[in-house]
């Protein structure tokens, strides 16, 4: 499996949750690696135009497309969700993969930004990334933007309105929340989409 190290944030994190549920991750840069891997990460931290350009820079968009294209199981989170889109209100003219159709927009006005916070998880439609989390589970949040409510998301939590905290679209899953800080539950989402790669998608 691999995370792929575009030399934003802490990327090492996520590498070692999916290591301690069983996951033979490696955080990488080498496309070589990538085009190899039975499933593609892409976490992120920060803000959507410093990382889109990292990424892009990297040459790592390219083989995250081609991943995509090839029906790799994939994972985005955070930024790395966010990343998928299109494009973000976060910053103007900088150009997400496009693999998932929208804009990231500013959490709603009237709640405080960022949401810093543990946050339940409304499950809109099933989904084997959640499969044994339960009902409404809980996640760990740090964001003050999100991807629009399209019918790609899977699920939303509640932050002065329903807020994206996870898509799917075929063999591309994305998380907004951090999985690797969220306890059990996130560990045990991780743990399932290590059984996804492990599987095929």
């Amino acid at each position: 499996m691999a995370v792929l190290d575009y030399g934003i944030g802490n990327l090492r994190s996520a590498e070692k949750a999916l290591q301690h549920v069983g996951a033979d991750a490696a955080l990488t840069a080498d496309p070589e690696r990538v085009a190899h891997a039975d499933a593609v990460v892409l976490p992120g931290v920060g803000s959507f135009g410093p990382c889109a350009a990292a990424l892009a820079s990297s040459g790592l968009d390219t083989v995250a497309r081609r991943a995509v294209a090839e029906g790799v199981p994939f994972l985005g989170i955070c930024v790395g969700m966010q990343l998928l889109y299109e494009s973000s209100e976060e910053s103007p003219g900088a150009v997400g993969l496009g693999v998932l159709p929208g804009t990231v927009r500013r959490l709603p006005s009237g709640v405080k930004h960022p949401q810093m916070q543990w946050n339940t998880l409304e499950v809109r439609r099933d989904d084997e990334l959640f499969e044994g989390l339960g009902a409404d589970p809980w996640m760990y949040f740090v964001h003050s933007f999100a991807a629009e409510v399209t019918e790609d998301v899977v699920a939303t939590c509640d932050y002065g309105g329903p807020v994206a905290a996870a898509a799917r679209r075929g063999s591309v899953w994305a998380v907004q929340f951090h999985p690797e800080k969220s306890g059990r539950p996130g560990l045990d989402l991780l743990a399932n989409f290590v059984r996804i790669a492990a599987g095929g998608a």
